[in-house]
């Protein structure tokens, strides 16, 4: 029996980029605010020392910052006639842990969606014709539109400080900036990053192919920023201890660097960390939130009563709160009926390697986000007509810095060990380098999130079960973007290059991305969403679930920029609409 605590406000579930967003804002608003985080509290002094920050053994090895599976993990299958069986070890994708969440460890590479996204659906149909679209995808609108969102978008910004160039401002298309992107109301709140050979080398390449190359916009910061709410942040060392690790230069943009040090000082705010929230409790009726019941390292359980929930995990464990809280249907494959756990989707990751015999590319020098890319055949930047699918991919050069552990550039045929390994590995350290092409998901029937009915929790709760497997969609256009990856590979002129599209059934091993989304989707139709344009449950009106999580499908982008973007978009929400009449805010 859980001991029952005073009421408060507002519950927030999850510390990372959404749920410091929010509590910020509704602590502003004069609330009170209880949040739950999984994992330990983390903050850049103590645990991203310069001293101990780069070490990639600890961090990028053994995943220090990462969820640990014996806390939780997921069961995944390809399709709905396996068993599935659990992951023992991250591998496809990274899960945080700790305030600060997965955000503590990202690239920082920050997109933001396009205006055709928000309507995918229907742009599609629109210009191509419903029966264009393959039958084995089940796309949807958000429910919102870019002239909602753009707001946002500069909030988040602002707020994390973003370093690019604005390619489309107010409506005017800008040399050096990504052409395809919907008009932005600001600039860059600072200016690109200083770009290395690698990136350099392939922009020029690309130019002169006819692309547009940009630097990709980037949370890792060119330079000394105060944002907002009175945070200061440094510049970027292109250490190279980045993606996998804490900065330890105040340089990369996350929920510690930007809103939790202003957060904790709030006397109306309450961090309550090492606490795992076990579900959403509601009343009798099912139709509202009363609070949540969480434990504490003792195992000791407490319910702790709220007027306001808010859900602000990563994907997983929104999902899987709410299956295992009783909010929604679960989705049934079959009858394509329910909402939660409907439309999972993951990010399609290819890339194209080169060797070259006269190229020094220093490449221990790097950065999670510094590169340059090209858009020009991302989403439906280009024209699908004929090709037998939809979607594309962001294709750049962002080295992220070659650690001496795992970067090891070798080419097809090298054995695995020995004198040869060892004599290929000196001869190509310097002169190889990738580009990458991070790619769209399209949700199918059977791709979905649902619990699992044979393995269970430390705490004896189900696991999340994973059904997943690419669309043929996603991998015609796998193949279709490499090859065009490859042709500015070719113009680059290396002694050798080797592509790498993604093939044949999503396998849970390498990693590919943490980009996971979808399961609990944002839209217009509570039949196939499960909330609505504002991030609220369409069942339970008190109730808001904020992150990734909301996606319908995953374009060829980071996610990152738009969880920021939603999570200012339902905290706006809640302070201009839902307190003043506490309720549904669309009509079902």
């Amino acid at each position: 029996m859980a001991t029952k605590l005073p009421a408060t406000d507002v519950v927030v579930v999850g510390l990372g980029w959404a749920g410091s967003i929010i509590a910020n804002e509704l602590t502003d608003q004069g609330l009170s605010v209880v949040a739950f985080e999984r994992g330990p509290w983390r903050e850049t002094a103590r645990d991203f020392n310069i001293a101990s920050a780069p070490d990639e053994l600890r961090y990028s090895q053994r995943q220090e910052l990462m969820l640990q599976t014996a806390q939780n993990t997921v069961t995944a299958r390809n399709n709905p006639s396996q068993t599935a069986l659990p992951m023992r070890s991250w591998g496809s994708f990274h899960p945080g842990n700790g305030t600060g969440g997965a955000g503590n460890h990202w690239a920082g590479i920050t997109f933001r969606f396009q205006p055709e996204e928000f309507r995918l659906k229907s742009h599609l149909t629109e210009k191509y014709g419903a029966g264009a679209i393959p039958a084995e995808l089940t796309l949807q609108d958000w429910g919102t539109d870019w002239s909602e969102m753009e707001p946002f978008y500069t909030a988040f910004d602002r707020l994390a400080g973003l370093s690019g160039r604005a390619g489309n401002l107010k409506g005017q298309i800008r040399e050096g900036g990504n052409p395809f992107e919907g008009p932005r109301s600001e600039e860059y709140p600072t200016g690109p990053m200083r770009q290395p050979y690698g990136p350099t080398l392939f922009a020029q390449a690309a130019k002169e192919l006819g692309y547009k190359p940009f630097p990709v916009p980037s949370a890792l910061i060119s330079e000394a920023y105060t944002n907002p709410l009175g945070v200061t942040m440094g510049p970027c060392t292109f250490c190279g201890f980045c993606t996998n690790y804490g900065c330890a230069n105040y340089s990369k943009a996350s929920a510690i660097t930007t809103v939790l040090p202003v957060l904790v000082r709030k006397s109306n705010f309450r961090a309550q960390t090492n606490s795992e929230v076990l579900r959403v409790t509601l009343d009798a009726t099912g139709k509202r939130a009363t609070g949540v019941v969480y434990i504490d390292t003792s195992g000791k359980e407490w319910e702790q009563p709220a007027d306001l929930v808010i859900v602000t995990a990563f994907t997983f464990e929104n999902v899987r709160l709410m299956l295992l809280s009783g909010v929604g249907t679960p989705y049934d494959p079959e009858t394509q009926t329910g909402t939660t756990g409907r439309n999972y989707a993951y990010q399609t990751a290819n890339n194209v390697q080169l060797f070259f015999d006269d190229k020094n590319f220093n490449p221990f020098i790097g950065a999670g986000a510094l590169g340059m890319g090209i858009d020009d055949f991302n989403n439906d930047n280009f024209d699908h007509s004929g090709l037998g699918f939809f979607g594309g991919g962001s294709i750049r050069v962002t080295p992220i810095g070659a650690a001496p552990i795992g970067y090891r550039p070798t080419p097809p045929g090298t054995p695995l060990w020995g004198s040869e390994w060892k004599r290929q590995t000196v001869k190509n350290y310097l002169s190889s380098m990738s580009i990458g092409c991070e790619a769209s998901s399209y949700t199918t029937r059977t791709n979905y999130l649902s619990l699992d009915p044979t393995y269970t929790d430390r705490l004896g709760r189900p696991l999340l079960r994973i059904t997943f497997d690419f669309a043929q969609n996603d991998l015609k256009m796998a193949q279709y973007c490499t090859d065009k990856v490859a042709g500015i590979a070719k113009a680059m002129n290396p002694r050798q290059f080797v592509p790498h599209p993604m093939t044949g059934h999503w396998n849970t091993g390498p990693y590919q991305s943490s980009h996971v989304v979808g399961g609990f989707v944002m839209g217009a139709d509570p039949k196939t969403s499960a909330v609505n344009k504002y991030l609220q449950s369409w069942d339970v009106p008190n109730l808001f679930v904020v992150g990734a999580s909301a996606f319908p499908q995953n374009p060829g982008y980071n996610p990152t920029g738009t969880v920021g973007a939603l999570a200012f978009k339902a905290a706006d929400a809640i302070r201009r609409l839902y307190l003043k009449n506490p309720g549904p805010l669309v009509s079902a």
